[in-house]
């Protein structure tokens, strides 16, 4: 058998988004893995959990023994099938395992005697993937010249960066909407597939030319995930455009946002009927969460009028009474906190005007 070919320009496969095959334990994807990785393991949970028994009680040997016990016959054939159809698909990716080792190259084995494909394995694996786009990252941060994006609670600043070039989202990639309404139906990714998201957005923007990079003004923490403190620190000394928008502008966005646009969410996932409860849960359950920082009376106050907005919602599809809440959260709650921070951050402003104004400005200067 010719030698199978090795990669280990770790760049290109992010840069160009190359496909990877990750045949790591579903339950080793689950804790970290990469965008453009489809996971197709060689072995299961249950069967790496065996095999490590075996290896602690009686050595590598007779691990590798019961490996081969457990996938042989019928398991294999499955197994190298999903992967032929990956490669099918995917011609022109790579495969790993955690290590780059027996894993990856008994798949990588497997597929050419089966198929004739001498497809290309990742030196040294997923933990060699991991480790560089943590150490780009860092590097990143320092290169990049960031630009914040700040204003008021609903003015529309994702709004705005979605009509922009050289933008990274940081709430798209940590997959929340950064507020205490923030949270999407599907689960955040773990923290570590957030820093690799994050990695591979800034590897590719400065492989583009590095032009000054414009963030929305974030916390340090995006619902359950954390930014990079290096980055945090970037963006807390960077130069701020601050977004202006009406408070009955904010009122609709929000109603947009967090109203029409959750709800769509909860009933394309679980039809009308269910969705619209699973919504009306969640919408309650957020308000609930800030229960202690509202005040009990303001609370119980806030509650009752989201409670009145669900169900003339659901009798007639109108979603006006939701601004009577909406109002009092953005004024007695988002307001005070960003009349609090912004006085540290005035020398750092360097435009401020409508969402129109400054996509004019950082377009074309003016």
């Amino acid at each position: 058998m010719p030698d199978l070919p090795l990669v280990d320009d770790y760049l290109r496969l992010f840069i160009e988004d190359t496909p990877l095959l990750d045949t790591r334990a579903p339950v080793e994807f689950a804790a970290g893995a990469f965008p453009q990785a489809e996971n197709l393991p060689l072995l299961t949970d249950t069967e790496r959990h065996l095999i490590g028994i075996r290896y602690k009680e009686s050595g590598q040997d007779a691990a590798i023994a019961l490996g081969k016990e457990l996938v042989d016959g019928k398991p294999k054939k499955e197994r190298v099938a999903l992967w032929a159809q990956h490669i099918e698909k995917h011609p022109d990716g790579v495969l790993y395992c955690f290590r780059g080792g027996m894993r990856s190259q008994i798949a990588q084995q497997w597929i050419y005697e089966e198929t004739g494909i001498a497809y290309p394995r990742v030196k040294n694996g997923y933990k060699a993937l991991r480790n560089f786009l943590l150490e780009q990252l860092e590097e990143s941060i320092r290169k990049i010249d960031p630009v914040v994006l700040g204003g008021r609670t609903g003015a529309g600043k994702t709004l705005v960066l979605k009509q922009l070039e050289n933008v990274i989202d940081l709430e798209d990639l940590a997959w929340h909407r950064g507020s205490a309404f923030g949270r999407h139906l599907t689960p955040q990714p773990s923290q570590i597939d957030f820093e690799n998201r994050l990695s591979i957005a800034l590897l590719k923007h400065l492989y583009k030319g590095n032009e000054p990079l414009l963030l929305e003004d974030e916390s340090r923490n995006i619902g359950s995930r954390h930014l990079p403190p290096v980055l945090y620190e970037r963006m807390a000394t960077a130069k701020l455009i601050l977004l202006e928008a009406t408070l009955d502008e904010r009122i609709e966005n929000s109603i947009q946002e967090y109203v029409y646009g959750a709800l769509q969410e909860y009933q394309a996932a679980h039809g009308e009927a269910e969705g619209f409860k699973l919504w009306s849960e969640y919408a309650l359950n957020s308000l609930d969460r800030i229960r202690k920082r509202l005040g009990g009376e303001r609370h119980k106050q806030m509650r009752g009028m989201l409670e009145s907005a669900i169900s003339h919602l659901k009798k007639t599809g109108d979603a006006n009474l939701h601004a009577n809440w909406i109002k009092i959260l953005l004024t007695d709650y988002y307001d005070p906190m960003y009349d609090y921070q912004i006085k540290n951050k005035i020398e750092r402003i360097i435009f401020s005007g409508s969402s129109k104004e400054i996509i004019d400005y950082l377009k074309h200067g003016k």
